[in-house]
């Protein structure tokens, strides 16, 4: 997906395993279909998953979550990820990586998600994080000023030029921009609430993954989900639990336009991504019909 992703495989993770955490070594491991583009993922044994990740980018987040994840989870009303070990470079492999313990759900979709549900799991795990004490955390991924946003999302918007109504798209962009900034204390945010990173069982979230881009700042950023994972019947209750007020709404629709990028970036690697770009697209500009 990246010129510069570095390869992982299930025989790189046997090494890693074996020379740093040989009480599990003979544990079984199978590489996990994702479509996730900062980390690969492996299930190791029954009950552990472990993350490799593939960009440089990336790989501050092992020990951001193994730091963070174990005090935000007191505070979450579902399953998070829990950090069970930290490795480091070897066997060829350069940079930390995590393992963690598995989290039993199905990726969230139409079909095994209830809307209502959904929305009301989604709020109150957003109120749940915005609850959570953010003294000493870092800055978001996705937490800063949406204006910092503005020449990537013009630049990518440009770029799906025949593919999307361009024009609709930076209208709604720069309404995005004219709403009032962030002015209160900062708050965390997951920063990523993506289908893939959605967990669900019996219709219901079931759990939440991915931390990567998680930190405090402004929660504009976790709205996204009213568009990427949500429909219009469902998204008032989603809004209400979660306590956005309009400006922050609104900015949410912006952030979710900045995955207009994946339109055309990950266009021949990653199809999850671009029905992510495709879905939180067509919601918000739906809006305006």
């Amino acid at each position: 997906m990246h010129a510069d992703e570095v390869h992982t495989d299930a025989d790189l993770v046997r090494r890693l395993v074996t020379a740093q955490f040989p009480h599990w070594a003979q544990l079984p491991i199978e590489q996990v279909s994702s479509a996730g583009t900062n980390n690969a993922i492996y299930r190791l044994g029954e009950d552990m998953a472990v993350r490799l990740p593939r960009i440089e980018d990336a790989v501050a987040q092992a020990e951001f979550e193994y730091r963070w994840l174990p005090r935000l989870a007191s505070q979450m009303p579902v399953a998070i990820p829990e950090p069970i070990a930290l490795g480091s470079a070897g066997e060829g492999y350069p940079w930390p990586w995590a393992i963690n313990r598995w989290i039993d759900g199905q990726t969230a979709t139409d079909d095994n998600a209830d809307p209502y549900q959904l929305a009301v799991g989604l709020g109150e795990f957003v109120a749940g994080l915005r609850r959570a004490d953010p003294a000493g955390a870092r800055q978001g991924y996705r937490s800063g000023p949406l204006r910092a946003r503005d020449d990537f999302v013009r630049e990518w918007t440009a770029a799906a030029q025949g593919l999307i109504d361009t024009d609709a798209v930076i209208e709604v962009w720069e309404e995005a921009l004219a709403a009032p900034e962030w002015d209160g204390p900062p708050v965390w945010t997951h920063g990523d609430l993506l289908a893939g990173n959605v967990l669900v069982g019996g219709g219901r979230l079931s759990g939440v993954i991915d931390f990567g881009a998680s930190g405090v700042g402004d929660p504009a950023c976790d709205a996204i989900a009213a568009w990427t994972l949500l429909t219009a019947g469902s998204r008032d209750v989603f809004r209400k639990l979660a306590g956005f007020d309009d400006a922050t709404w609104t900015r949410g629709r912006g952030w979710a336009l900045t995955f207009v990028s994946a339109l055309t970036y990950y266009r021949e690697t990653n199809p999850a991504m671009v029905a992510v770009a495709e879905r939180a697209i067509g919601e918000v500009l739906g809006e305006r019909d």
